[in-house]
């Protein structure tokens, strides 16, 4: 299995660390690697773009257009 060191953390980082591997009930390490699988495991904004880009053909070729809500919100915050 592969290792990370990272060097040059502020010490009030490594001490909000180790309180929530406490309350998490991990050792530090433990927590950092848990900490490390969660973020990866988000979309990247490339992926987030992707799956847009197929929702927005896939009601397109359903005959389906939406408009920008920006403008809907302006002209209802405008009329009041």
């Amino acid at each position: 299995m592969a290792q990370i060191l990272v060097r040059g953390l502020d010490q009030a980082l490594v001490a909000r660390l180790k309180e929530r591997a406490r309350d998490n009930r991990r050792s530090l390490q433990g927590e950092v690697k848990a900490i490390l699988e969660e973020a990866a495991a988000q979309a990247t904004n490339a992926e987030v773009e992707a799956i847009l880009d197929r929702w927005q053909r896939h009601w397109q070729q359903k005959g389906k257009t939406f408009s920008d809500s920006a403008e809907l919100i302006r002209e209802d915050r405008d009329s009041r």
